[in-house]
C-alpha cells in the first residue's frame, strides 16, 4: 500500500532528505551499554544495549559503514526508549565506533568483514538474546544494508519462531540494480566515493594482501569494482555478479512468513524505482509495503519547522512493531 508521508517543505528533494539527518542530528541521543562477544569463528562483535524492564526487545541492524551511532539508529533507539522498551544494536564486524570518539571505527580480528547477504552474525546474536530473555518478544529492525540482511535471514528461515515481527527501511532489494543506478550520475558516484573511502581502508591491511588484489582495491571507483575485487573474494563469492545474485533479498521475499513492514521511497537515490515494482510482484503476503513518492534514502523527514523536523519513518516502524507484538 502507498503511504501518506509528506516531506518537509524545506527538504523537498531526495538528496536533501538523504543527507539532512547526517548533517544535523546528534549521534549520542540514547545512553547505551556496550558488550563485546566472541563469535564462533574467533572474531568479536560489539553490541550496544538499551536496557529496560520490558517484555519487548528490539534488535537493530545498521546500514553500510554505519554503526549503533548512525543517526537513524539513534533515532529509532530514542523512540524505543521513549516507549519504555529494551533494544540491542548490532555493530557489524569492523563497524563499531570507539565510545570515546565516534569518528573512529574499531577493527575486527578475522580477515573478513560483513556484507548485504551475511546473516550468520545476526543469527548468532538473535539466538543468544532469545536464550538470555526467553520471556521477551523479539522484534527486529534493519535499515538499508541491515534491512537486506534481515529480509535475507527471514527468507532463509521461513518457519522461524524467534522474531515476532520485523520492519525495514530503504532496503536495496536488488544489489546489482542499485549498484548500476548509483553509477548513472555524478551525485550517485559521490555517494559511492564516500563509502569506498572507509571500505578501502579496511581492506588495505597487511593480512589481506594474499587474498585480494590490493591494486584493484585502490583503483575501484564503483561498488561493482569493489565488490568484484574485495567483497567477493573475502566472503566466498566468485565476483560481484555472484555476490549480488546470492545476497539480494528480492530472491527470497516470496518465502517470508513473518509479519514485515517494509518502507521505501520511489525517489531513493540508491535504488531504481522499477525494482520496487518487481519487489511488490514477488513478495509474500506477509510483507506490508509502504512506498512513498518522496523520502530519499533512510530520510522520510517531515514537519514545518527546520529546527524541529519530524522523522516519520522512525516513529512508524517502532509503533508498527509494538502493535504487532500486542496482536
Amino acid at each position: 500500500m502507498d503511504s501518506d508521508f509528506s516531506p518537509a517543505w524545506f527538504l523537498p528533494g531526495a538528496h536533501l532528505q538523504t543527507i539532512w539527518g547526517r548533517m544535523t542530528r546528534r549521534r549520542r541521543m540514547v545512553p547505551l551499554r556496550r558488550e563485546t562477544i566472541e563469535t564462533p569463528d574467533g572474531d568479536e562483535l560489539m553490541l550496544d544495549h538499551l536496557d529496560a524492564d520490558s517484555r519487548l526487545h528490539f534488535i537493530l541492524l545498521h546500514g553500510l559503514e554505519g554503526s549503533s551511532n548512525s543517526v537513524y539508529m539513534q533515532g529509532v533507539l530514542s523512540v524505543i526508549a521513549r516507549e519504555g522498551h529494551a533494544a540491542t544494536a548490532i555493530n557489524f564486524r569492523s563497524c563499531a565506533r570507539d565510545p570515546r570518539d565516534v569518528r573512529r571505527m574499531l577493527p575486527n580480528r578475522r580477515p573478513r568483514f560483513y556484507h548485504s547477504g551475511e546473516t550468520g552474525d545476526f543469527d548468532f546474536v538473535l539466538r543468544m538474546l532469545a536464550a538470555r530473555h526467553p520471556h521477551r518478544r523479539l522484534l527486529a529492525f534493519g535499515a538499508s544494508l541491515g534491512g537486506n540482511v534481515l529480509l535475507k535471514w527471514l527468507g532463509d528461515h521461513p518457519g522461524q519462531q524467534l522474531i515476532t515481527a520485523a520492519a525495514t527501511l530503504s532496503v536495496p532489494y536488488d544489489l546489482g540494480a542499485g549498484s548500476a543506478h548509483l553509477d548513472r550520475d555524478f551525485v550517485g558516484r559521490l555517494y559511492v566515493a564516500r563509502f569506498l573511502a572507509t571500505l578501502k581502508k579496511k581492506v588495505l591491511r597487511g593480512d589481506l594482501a594474499g587474498r585480494v588484489d590490493l591494486d584493484r582495491v585502490r583503483s575501484a571507483r564503483s561498488f561493482r569494482d569493489f565488490d568484484d575485487c574485495a567483497t567477493g573474494p573475502l566472503h566466498g563469492f566468485t565476483g560481484a555478479d555472484d555476490y549480488y545474485e546470492r545476497s539480494s533479498s528480492i530472491r527470497v521475499l516470496d518465502r517470508i512468513t513473518t509479519p514485515v513492514l517494509a518502507v521505501s521511497a520511489e525517489d531513493d537515490p540508491f535504488l531504481p524505482r522499477e525494482v520496487l515494482e518487481r519487489v511488490k510482484r514477488v513478495a509474500s503476503p506477509a510483507i506490508d509495503f509502504r512506498v512513498t513518492r518522496k523520502g530519499g534514502h533512510v530520510g522520510f523527514i517531515g514537519g514545518t519547522r527546520p529546527w524541529q523536523p519530524e522523522y516519520w519513518a522512525e516513529e512508524l516502524v517502532v509503533r508498527w512493531l509494538i502493535d504487532k507484538a500486542a496482536a
